[in-house]
């Protein structure tokens, strides 16, 4: 029965904080919104980040941050320290897409690359819970580090910035988060523990063949066919090998060969990628793909091909114990119907390369459309644009505040005063 008062104290402590944080954001929003449509309307892609990066470091000095640039390239790292504690990290990533949007907003990019992932929600989220937990400071302590990383989108900023010394020379975490946008209604945040997100592997195979006339095959050698061979079977790997309750996806890409209808090549080039969550499916799908890009050249008296496996980004596997401490302090500040746990994305991420050098991390999803129009998709009416689409257009108000919100929480509450 003692613990009765304390439960309830804590429970107050917590909305008070939510409303505490909700409060700085909503006051703030405006510069934060102007921040969002400039981000949007001039996205840079991987390691090409330099306006984007400076405009980051500029706004975190101004929040009051330590700021440290061009770490792992184009990486920006901000530091605020506020007495004995934890310390804690918080990632945004900075690139956005080599692609053309397709909006139609008034602030669409049309420079040839887009953020049609999210990362200026990601961004402007992660600057509005910077400036809400240092205008909040006397309700924490500990020290902050809020990283901008590079090239998420080629799972490569991660590894630059942990090779350019981040833990060396700013400290080891004692806890990591970050956050992504999700096709999800705004106000809604979906998590998980365990893994989060899918191992990705590329695949690029080169397959070899003697070139001749398109009118006698036969004083040739078609790699075209060899390749055509490996797409079709490959896929057996799939159906007949993986387990059918483990996930694991692989898609080819791009196929690049020839150049007229009348010239068989002597080589093709074969791209793709492999989805997978578990080593022990990931190793399957690797050795299946080797054995049969390298079965397709045999079978045709072909040259063995040229096959890489290159490792990308690892499964993110979220800490259990944070995800549980983090679930009630978001269920507290934004409703038991609108914080649920959610299925891994199949989609990869490089947050894994952190949380991978033993520090305990949390993955979170955050909505971006009108519920009423997620729900009219979940009936079977017109899909909502999915990340990476040249039509994802997150609704920002509520969007970006959800997110700034929910990241402030989340940081709070595990640099307890």
């Amino acid at each position: 029965m003692k613990l009765l008062p304390i439960v309830a104290l804590l429970a107050a402590a917590a909305t008070a904080q939510a409303q505490d944080a909700g409060t700085v954001i909503n006051g703030i929003y405006p510069q934060l919104d102007a921040i969002y449509k400039d981000l949007h309307a001039n996205p840079e892609i991987a390691f090409q980040e330099t306006r984007t990066a400076g405009k980051l470091a500029a706004e975190m000095r101004k929040i009051g941050f330590e700021v440290t640039e061009k770490v792992g390239k184009t990486g920006v790292v901000a530091i605020y320290k506020n007495g004995p504690g934890p310390l804690v990290m918080v990632r945004t990533e900075l690139d956005g897409l080599p692609m053309d949007e397709k909006s139609g907003l008034p602030y669409a990019s049309k420079n040839g690359a887009a953020h049609s992932c999210g990362h200026d929600v990601h961004m402007t989220a992660w600057l509005g819970a910077a400036r809400a937990l240092v205008t909040l400071k006397s309700q924490w302590q500990g020290t902050l580090m809020f990283i901008g990383q590079p090239a998420e989108e080629t799972v490569a900023g991660a590894k630059a910035m942990l090779e350019d010394g981040l833990f060396k020379r700013f400290g080891k975490p004692d806890y990591a988060f970050a956050l992504h946008s999700w096709p999800l209604a705004y106000g809604t945040i979906g998590y998980n523990s365990g893994p989060v997100s899918s191992n990705s592997d590329a695949i690029e195979i080169t397959f070899k063949g003697r070139g001749g006339h398109g009118s006698a095959p036969d004083k040739a050698l078609d790699p075209i066919t060899i390749a055509a061979r490996f797409v079709v079977d490959v896929q057996t790997v799939i159906s007949r090998e993986k387990d059918p309750k483990e996930f694991g996806v692989v898609t080819i890409g791009a196929i690049n060969g020839g150049t007229v209808g009348n010239i068989i090549p002597d080589t093709v080039k074969v791209r793709g990628t492999i989805r997978s969550y578990s080593p022990a499916v990931r190793e399957k799908i690797l050795a299946g793909v080797r054995r049969i890009a390298n079965a397709s050249a045999t079978m045709a008296d072909a040259p063995a091909p040229d096959v890489e496996l290159i490792p990308g980004g690892a499964a993110i596997d979220n800490n259990d114990a944070l995800v549980t401490r983090t679930e009630g302090v978001l269920k507290q500040a934004f409703g038991d119907a609108n914080v649920a746990r959610m299925p891994a994305m199949t989609a990869s991420e490089d947050f894994s390369q952190y949380v991978n050098q033993g520090v305990p991390g949390m993955f979170f999803f955050t909505g971006v459309y009108d519920p009423k129009v997620v729900a009219e998709a979940d009936k079977g009416g017109k899909p909502v644009a999915f990340n990476h689409s040249p039509y994802y257009a997150p609704v920002p108000e509520p969007s970006i505040k959800t997110a700034a919100q929910a990241m402030t929480l989340a940081v709070m509450n595990v640099m307890p005063k």
